[in-house]
């Protein structure tokens, strides 16, 4: 099980970030000089960074580092990443037809 965590924006990222999300996470900062803090949370294994309400930064199914605004209602961009992951993996369920 790992923890999540907090950090304010400005400071550098939690020390349980991984190192190939902390240039999205920079520029995401850049582009968003009004907010607050990060949260850093674990879905399925994979960290989760939040800045506010606003975007995210994760890493995918294949290690990829994905950025987008957090969307309204249920789990917080949790679409946008499941379209893109399907979308690039569309021939992984071929065995089920």
């Amino acid at each position: 099980m790992q923890l999540g965590a907090r950090w304010q924006r400005g400071t550098p990222p939690h020390r349980s970030v991984p190192e190939a999300l902390h240039a999205a996470i920079a520029e995401q900062e850049n582009g968003h000089p009004e907010a607050d803090s990060w949260t850093l949370t674990w879905l399925e294994g994979r960290p989760r960074c939040e800045l506010d309400d606003l975007v995210f930064v994760a890493l995918d199914v294949v290690g990829r580092v994905r950025t987008g605004p957090v969307s309204g209602g249920g789990e917080p961009g949790l679409a946008e990443e499941r379209l893109a992951h399907s979308a690039d993996d569309a021939d992984d369920d071929d065995w089920l037809s």
